[in-house]
């Protein structure tokens, strides 16, 4: 939702009612993922997107419906092949929208500036069952108290907690509850839709593919921060695409921002310096970090593992190492190395991790 605020706040300023389409869920292959949203205005003007076009003028249609009637519902849009001009997913999934009137004007402007502070937040909307439309916003922080309620304070409770593990792993989907928040029931269905800091991805090692990889992991969304023990080489003339650039021991910063790192999170150890990898890796293994590669040859790895099991890394430890770091896509260039680490780190955090093989190639689905 972050990338439609200013159009929501404009047409709030201009006095326009608004209808809130969002993703909530996707069967089989889908063009955006749960929490995509699309804003309509009374006079029909668009924001955003549901579907990468595919259905987004039947939402249109649904929004402006929805603002004269003041109805929440969920939508479900699926494959049609009988027709080439029926509203349908030609991906051949199936997206589940809802949505609503925005008429909770106060909740999002608390909303906007916690994502404008990019402050890792949760709001959980009642899609279906009593209280539909009812919301709850939750800060990661255990010590901040919720806004809102979704109408029955065992349910707020379990709500809450749920919210709270969903940002840790930033997932955004739904859950399933009874009338009280009891587990194994589907009186209600709360979408839980979580706004978290951009994933991290520390670079060690300034040098050209550093410059590369930075490039294209800012496309990816990524918070990139480049660090190298040497003042001359680590400055922001050379980085001006990443972050941050860090002039101290890679293992140094790990110490720091180590207990911060998490399963989206990224370490690209680019060195292959015995004297700056090594602490470096073994520092990165004490983290929950999701991705650890570590540039070199073959014959560099295999020292490395030597020089690291004399530090004391197990074979657990030896295996979560991606060396030589990145898929063998045939790259020969820092942009093209680049887009092969860049595309492990994709294949690792979607637990595809066997051969590279053309999607024409392979078989069912293409979207998880």
């Amino acid at each position: 939702m972050k990338e439609i605020l200013d159009d929501l706040t404009r047409w709030h300023t201009q006095g326009k009612r608004v209808a809130l389409a969002r993703v909530v869920d996707v069967e089989g292959s889908g063009p955006r993922l749960p929490g995509a949203a699309m804003a309509v205005n009374e006079d029909g003007e668009v924001t955003g997107s549901v579907s990468g076009g595919c259905v987004e003028g039947a939402v249109v249609t649904e929004a402006l419906d929805i603002l004269s009637s003041g109805d929440r519902k969920v939508l479900t849009f699926g494959y049609s092949d009988d027709d080439a001009f029926a509203v349908g997913l030609t991906c051949g999934g199936t997206i589940h929208l809802y949505v609503e009137p925005l008429d909770w004007w106060e909740l999002y402007d608390e909303v906007r500036q916690l994502l404008v502070s990019e402050e890792p937040t949760a709001l959980a909307t009642v899609i279906d069952g009593p209280n539909t439309g009812a919301k709850l916003l939750v800060r990661a922080d255990a010590a901040v108290a919720p806004i809102g309620t979704l109408g029955d304070p065992d349910l707020d409770r379990v709500v809450v907690r749920d919210a709270r593990g969903e940002l840790a792993a930033g997932r955004t989907g739904i859950r399933h509850y009874g009338e009280h928040g009891e587990a194994r029931e589907n009186t209600m269905s709360v979408f839980i839709e979580s706004f978290v800091s951009p994933p991290r991805m520390l670079i060690f090692g300034a040098v050209d593919f550093t410059a590369a990889l930075a490039r294209v992991a800012k496309v990816l969304g990524y918070h990139v921060t480049v660090c190298d023990a040497r003042p001359v080489f680590a400055t922001r003339k050379r980085f001006p695409m990443a972050d941050e650039v860090v002039a101290d021991w890679p293992h140094r910063l790990l110490e720091k921002v180590g207990p911060t790192l998490g399963p989206r999170d990224a370490v690209c150890v680019l060195t292959h310096d015995a004297k700056f990898d090594v602490p470096a890796i073994v520092t990165a293994l004490g983290t929950n970090v999701g991705y650890l590669g570590a540039m070199g040859s073959r014959r560099t790895h295999a020292k490395r593992v030597e020089r690291l099991r004399e530090e004391g890394v197990d074979e657990a430890g030896i295996a979560r190492i991606r060396a030589p770091i990145g898929l063998d896509l045939g790259a020969q260039t820092p942009e093209e190395t680049a887009i092969a680490i860049c595309a492990e780190i994709i294949a690792t955090r979607a637990g595809r991790t066997g051969a590279v093989e053309p999607l024409r190639d392979g078989s069912g689905r293409i979207h998880t």
